[in-house]
């Protein structure tokens, strides 16, 4: 990882982090295994396909397991940002009607400080699967630990909110989380004055960005991290890059997107990187087929360097990964190679080149 400067940060930034069912199980305080899918009932049975496709798990698992190699990336970063696609939670019920319910025990929230997340975005499909009272314990989780939090909350003035964040060397960073519906996320989700839920909007929403304007002041970095459209496919829609360049107008100097399970195409505008859809870096999806063309257990990290006294990109990077028995592992170079010539061919026409440096990241230059 590139060297800070006194007027420097490094932020790195991954997409959904799925830290329960088969995750949870396999950590130090698994929880209750009992599942209300329609064809699994029982949380250790993903933690069996895994094992039957790559392996049994090794003997001993500490918190830190699932991050892997890419725990010196996010350790060497001066601050970390995730989309938390798992709800922290032993109480709560699965929501009616939902197919599929994450919650990771609160004892196992040590997964997230030994990484040393800094903020996580909570605007998505899965954060209430253990409905309110289970958004509420996982608010809780977040405080007690420290961590900060946005796009959930208990109204809809507190799921607006931005987190903030000090900079190294003055500023803020301040991330807005902006969930939509055709990510998943059911409309009875959406914060109300009288109701906890997600900071629910929709793609000609103008709140935000006026948000943006009025709250961004000079030396501040501002991220909108979305949840936005399905899980598959490189496909862009065009009110996706309409919101994204509305916000970038408004002040965001990154625009942190995600909910596809695998990475999706960049874009800069007006010198700012747009990362459509950064994909998964944890699940417990190992050992399930069925859109094995688009890779799905390859993964990235993404890092970049902002200058803060100049208020610009110097540099943005992708370190590819591969899960592994519930794990991360380095990416080979063939397999770097692949996500980079993905990448270039589905990106929009806005976007320099990804290059792979002897590192085996891809390099981007955002300015």
């Amino acid at each position: 990882m590139p060297a800070e400067t006194d007027a420097s940060l490094t932020l790195t930034l991954a997409g959904d982090v799925m830290l329960g069912r088969g995750i949870d199980q396999v950590l130090p305080h698994p929880g209750d295994p009992r599942l209300h899918e329609p064809w699994v009932q029982d949380a250790r049975d993903y933690v069996r396909l895994a094992e039957r496709a790559n392996g049994p798990m090794p003997a001993a698992i500490g918190a830190a397991y699932p991050w892997g190699d890419g725990l010196s990336e996010l350790r060497g970063a001066s601050l970390r940002l995730i989309n938390l696609e798992t709800a922290i939670t032993a109480k709560g019920r699965p929501w009616p009607g939902k197919g599929i319910h994450y919650r990771m025990h609160p004892a196992n929230l040590g997964c997230l400080t030994a990484a040393g997340i800094d903020a996580c975005a909570l605007a998505n499909n899965h954060v209430l699967d253990w409905s309110q009272e289970g958004l509420t314990a996982t608010l809780a989780s977040l405080d007690k630990a420290g961590i900060a939090h946005a796009g959930a909350g208990e109204d809809a003035a507190a799921a607006s909110r931005p987190a903030v964040l000090p900079l190294p060397h003055g500023g803020r960073l301040l991330v807005w989380s902006l969930g939509l519906a055709d990510s998943g996320i059911p409309m009875e989700w959406r914060a109300s004055h009288t109701r906890s839920g997600v900071n629910l909007i929709t793609a000609e929403d103008e709140a935000m960005a006026r948000a943006i304007a009025a709250t961004k002041r000079p030396g501040d970095l501002v991220v909108a991290s979305l949840h936005w459209g399905g899980n598959w496919g490189y496909a862009v829609p065009a009110e996706h890059r309409r919101l994204a360049h509305r916000l970038i107008d408004a002040g965001a100097d990154l625009i942190h997107g995600h909910s596809s399970h695998h990475p999706k195409g960049l874009e800069r505008y007006r010198g700012r990187p747009i990362l459509y859809g950064c994909g998964d870096l944890i699940n417990d999806y190992e050992g399930i087929h069925g859109h094995d063309a688009y890779f799905p257990a390859l993964a990235m990290l993404v890092g970049g360097r902002w200058h803060s006294g100049l208020g610009v990109w110097r540099e943005l990077w992708l370190t590819p990964l591969r899960r592994r028995r519930f794990t991360l592992v380095h990416a080979s170079r063939e397999e770097a190679d692949w996500l980079a010539k993905t990448l270039n061919r589905h990106a929009p026409d806005a976007c320099p080149p990804l290059s792979r440096d002897e590192d085996n990241r891809l390099r981007w230059d955002p300015s």
